[in-house]
C-alpha cells in the first residue's frame, strides 16, 4: 500500500500499522479505564489504509456490524527502525505525520473484550484506517502539540490537544520497539482524544490537526458482501 507525500511526488510504501491504545487520559476514562498505564499496541494490516485525497472520499460502512466508529489519531510514519530504541534515539526515526481515523467495528469489539479474544475482527479489517496524505518532517518540523478535532456532519465529536497525550512520540517508538523491530514503512496511529463516537452512512466526517493538516469524508451505504462459493 502506497500513500501520498504532500507536495511532492512522492509515495511511502507501507510496512506495518501499529495503534496505541487509551493514549489519553479522557478517552481512557470514557472507555472504563483510569489513571496512566503502561501503553499497550495492536495492529492494522497494511493493506488497512485508505488514502483520503479529498472531501469526495467515500468510506465504506464495513459489514457485520451496527456500531462504527470514528477515532481520530496523529499517524506517525517513521523513515528508519531498529529494535530495542532508547528515548533519545526515537526522534530520529520519524520521516513524516499525518491525519488519520481509527475505524472500529465497537459492537465486535466489545464482545471479543467480553469473551477474553482477539480484537481483529473489531479493529483490523478493510479499509480500517483512512488518513491523509504525509507531511515531512522536514517541511512540518517536530510536532509535539497541537489541536486534534473531528466533526460528523458539521457538529464537533472529538477535541483534544497532542501535549495531552500519555505517552509522546518518542516514549511510544521506544516502549513498541521493545515488543517488535521497527522499519522505515512503519505507521504509528498515537491514540485518540474523547468523544469517540457512532457512524451512519451518509455521515460527512471532517478531521483536522494543526499544523499536520485535514480531511474529510463521506460514510458511504451498508453493503453486505454475498458468500459465494467460488474461489476467490
Amino acid at each position: 500500500m502506497l500513500v501520498p507525500v504532500s507536495d511532492t511526488d512522492l509515495s511511502y510504501p507501507v510496512h506495518r500499522i501499529y495503534c496505541v491504545g487509551r493514549n489519553y487520559a479522557d478517552h481512557a476514562r470514557e472507555m472504563g479505564a483510569s489513571g496512566r498505564e503502561e501503553p499497550f499496541f495492536f495492529c492494522k494490516p497494511a493493506d488497512a489504509v485508505l488514502p483520503l485525497a479529498g472531501d469526495g472520499d467515500v468510506i465504506a460502512y464495513p459489514d457485520l456490524t451496527d456500531d462504527l466508529q470514528h477515532e481520530v489519531e496523529l499517524v506517525v510514519a517513521l523513515g528508519a527502525g531498529g529494535d530495542r530504541v532508547n528515548r533519545a534515539q526515537a526522534g530520529a526515526l520519524v520521516w513524516a505525520y499525518a491525519v488519520g481515523i481509527d475505524l472500529t467495528r465497537r459492537d465486535l469489539q466489545v464482545e471479543a473484550k467480553r469473551t477474553g479474544r482477539p480484537w481483529e475482527v473489531g479493529k483490523s479489517f478493510d479499509r480500517s484506517a483512512p488518513m491523509g496524505p504525509l507531511r515531512r518532517l522536514q517541511d512540518v518540523g517536530t510536532i509535539r502539540a497541537g489541536r486534534i478535532w473531528l466533526d460528523v456532519n458539521g457538529t464537533r465529536r472529538q477535541q483534544g490537544d497532542l501535549s495531552q497525550m500519555i505517552w509522546g512520540i518518542e516514549d511510544t517508538i521506544s516502549k513498541l520497539s521493545d515488543f517488535f523491530r521497527l522499519a522505515a514503512g512503519d505507521l504509528i496511529f498515537t491514540g485518540t482524544p474523547a468523544g469517540v463516537g457512532r457512524l451512519a452512512p451518509g455521515d460527512r466526517l471532517e478531521a483536522g490537526i494543526e499544523h499536520v493538516g485535514t480531511i474529510g469524508a463521506i460514510v458511504g451505504a451498508r453493503a453486505e458482501r454475498r458468500r459465494s462459493d467460488a474461489p476467490a
